[in-house]
């Protein structure tokens, strides 16, 4: 819907791909749908959820085993994010660089955008 024709909206590095397609396969799902949400202290949140069934307008990225569904209000906030997985001593999950992010909170857990994507 707002991406540009040869590029994914969104890349995944090795390691996010890979811990997507051993979800994938643990749950039995089609894939993960990404998108955000109004919440958090700095206004917006991602969400993840698995899904059995893509939407018809969802944008669908896949590589290496692994399905990403990123859902309509949500392409023009994601396009050009890398999602990566990182583990540490203390916590693993997925993490998204954004080139669209402008502000985030403190604990990292909710971003602020460009105000300018909004009024597309």
């Amino acid at each position: 819907m707002f991406g540009i024709p040869g590029k994914q909206a969104v890349t995944m590095t090795p390691r996010a791909a890979t811990q997507i397609a051993r979800l994938m396969d643990k749950g039995g799902h089609t894939g993960l749908r990404i998108g955000v949400k109004k919440g958090g202290c700095a206004g917006m949140e991602y969400t993840m959820d698995y899904v059995d069934q893509a939407d018809p307008h969802d944008e669908v990225v896949e590589q290496d085993g692994a399905r990403i569904l990123i859902a309509p209000m949500a392409q023009m906030f994601l396009f050009g994010t890398e999602i990566d997985y990182e583990v540490s001593l203390l916590e693993s999950g997925f993490k998204f660089k954004n080139p669209n992010v402008v502000d985030a909170c403190g604990c990292g857990e909710s971003i602020k955008f460009d105000e300018s994507l909004s009024n597309r």
